[in-house]
């Protein structure tokens, strides 16, 4: 988020000194931000984490749901090999990329509904699109986890994007990129705040914006 953004950044994180360092960070360069701890994966707090919003602010404009995991922590991606598919990998994948979407939506729509300008923005993957994974001279590592995973949250999104149409929430799915995190040790091809702008650009698009799924891997995005 850029400093001169006029917003207030509300940084979720599992841990309250990693969202707090996040938001320090921000604070820094001129931007306004405070931290919540929230698991997408605990019901209780994702409840949690929206009551404080609430408490603290009242509504929230813009909802970036942005947690997503590879594979669990310390597994390897020998455990999502069709072959030999741990299918309880597979679902503590799915628990983070897809479900905790829709926990966390749910959890937030009631404030999303009080904003003049509502926004939801999924962060998605290239290796969830069908066009990719089915081309011959795609190298991406197969993935029966992750990657369903995210070609479901691009569905779910578009879902969405028609259900929430008429309240007039506006719904996208930004792929920021490979973006280098400490989940990957790092060996993304773009920094997290390169990923973040992506989101960001798309969570403040006019209200008569574009809706569906959009790639700035492929250019510029339209605004």
């Amino acid at each position: 988020m850029p400093a001169t953004s006029p917003h207030t950044v509300v940084v979720a994180a599992r841990s309250a000194d990693a969202g707090e360092r996040a938001a320090a960070e921000l604070r820094t360069e001129g931007g306004d931000a405070v931290a919540v701890v929230l698991d997408v994966t605990d019901p209780a707090s994702v409840a949690a984490a929206a009551d404080e919003v609430k408490r603290r602010f009242g509504r929230l404009d813009a909802l970036v749901n942005n947690a997503g995991i590879a594979a669990t922590p310390g597994v390897s991606f020998a455990a999502q090999q069709p072959g030999s598919a741990d299918v309880n990998e597979i679902r503590s994948v799915f628990e983070t990329n897809f479900f905790g979407v829709i926990s966390v939506t749910a959890a937030f729509l009631p404030l999303l509904r009080l904003s003049n300008t509502p926004r939801i923005v999924n962060v998605s993957s290239v290796a969830g699109s069908l066009a990719a994974v089915s081309d011959p001279a795609n190298t991406d590592p197969i993935a029966a986890g992750y990657a369903p995973s995210k070609t479901a949250l691009t569905s779910l999104t578009l879902q969405y994007a028609k259900g929430l149409s008429p309240e007039g929430i506006l719904v996208n799915a930004v792929c920021p990129g490979f973006v280098a995190t400490d989940l990957n040790g790092f060996r993304g091809t773009r920094t997290p705040e390169q990923g973040a702008r992506a989101a960001v650009r798309m969570a403040a698009i006019p209200a008569n914006g574009p809706t569906g799924t959009f790639s700035d891997e492929d250019g510029p995005l339209p605004w």
